[in-house]
């Protein structure tokens, strides 16, 4: 992150595992998902009502929120795609 001169206002250890009741909460601050796996990447619209499918996306095959998870303003982005971070966060 320092290297984007991204500042982090909260960081959470990995030891504490956040599960879909933590997704969908985080979800309430935002109006927009996305959710990066490898190359694909989808977006989610969750600003009037956070779907099933959001929540499933933001999750990995251990039922734990995927890293990294990132919320800059109305936006969160989970999982990594160099694409989308640079374009996101820049």
């Amino acid at each position: 992150m320092e290297a984007n001169e991204i500042e982090i206002s909260e960081a959470v250890p990995a030891s504490r595992k956040l599960q879909a009741t933590d997704a969908r909460e985080l979800l309430k601050s935002v109006s927009k998902l996305i959710v990066a796996k490898g190359k694909k990447v989808n977006e989610f619209s969750v600003k009037d009502r956070v779907s099933r499918d959001a929540v499933v996306a933001m999750l990995g095959p251990t039922g734990n929120l995927r890293a990294p998870a990132i919320r800059s303003g109305k936006t969160m982005l989970v999982g990594f795609n160099d694409e989308v971070f640079g374009s996101t966060f820049h």
